[in-house]
């Protein structure tokens, strides 16, 4: 997807990005998921388009996940929200000052935070949660976009090696020079610092790879690098 023509502000970049068909894989697979639904959202219906970024346009910190879950952000319409990843990532962000409340059911559901915007390099749902290097690449001039207006940047806090990468490939860096980690740290030309963090899927949740007290830790230090 290439941005024809200048974007003024992070409200003009989500009304855009919500209108995006650029990947007919992706475009596919979101309407078929919202068509077809999980049987506990049957009477629900789905967003089913690209999901904007979701918090304060003055952020210091920048939290960077995958992509929207297919019944959770391609239902609701926000990042990281009616599904257990986003249940874990707010009840995170709310034990350490950064969310007005540990719970993110639906996108009127009064959650705000703070000092925080959360985004991701892909903004459709993909099937099995993994998307083509192509949809990547076309999905990148969002996100560009977006870190671009976060004049505020600090401290952006990657859940899990494929927002590391993408953020680094922002910046013109190459991934390989920077090891991603649990817990890693590194400073960056432009003066900010990436962290890093195993992604708060269920898959790393549920496992122990990822516990409350080790994102806590990450979330903390993000706070006390933005600071």
């Amino acid at each position: 997807m290439t941005i024809t023509s200048p974007l003024s502000s992070l409200s003009d970049l989500d009304a855009r990005v919500v209108n995006c068909r650029a990947c007919p894989r992706l475009v596919a697979w979101r309407e078929e998921v919202a068509d077809v639904k999980r049987a506990a959202f049957r009477h629900e219906e789905y967003w089913a388009r690209p999901l904007p970024g979701f918090g304060d346009e003055h952020a210091s910190i920048v939290i960077v996940g995958l992509a929207p879950s297919a019944h959770g952000g391609n239902r609701t319409g926000r990042m990281f929200t009616g599904d257990r990843s986003g249940d874990f990532l707010y009840e995170g962000l709310h034990r350490v000052g950064l969310a007005n409340q540990s719970t993110s059911v639906r996108r009127d559901d009064g959650l705000e935070v703070r000092r925080v915007r959360i985004t991701a390099p892909v903004r459709c749902a993909p099937p099995a949660n993994k998307p083509l290097p192509e949809e990547l690449g076309r999905c990148s001039s969002w996100f560009r976009a977006e870190l671009d207006l976060l004049q505020g940047r600090r401290v952006t806090l990657a859940l899990g090696k494929i927002g590391h990468d993408a953020f680094l490939r922002f910046l013109g860096l190459a991934p390989s020079k920077f090891a991603f980690g649990h817990g890693a740290e590194h400073s960056l030309p432009d003066g900010t610092t990436l962290l890093d963090s195993y992604h708060v899927s269920q898959q790393n949740t549920q496992t122990g790879r990822l516990t409350p007290a080790m994102f806590d830790a990450v979330l903390r230090r993000a706070v006390e690098l933005a600071s």
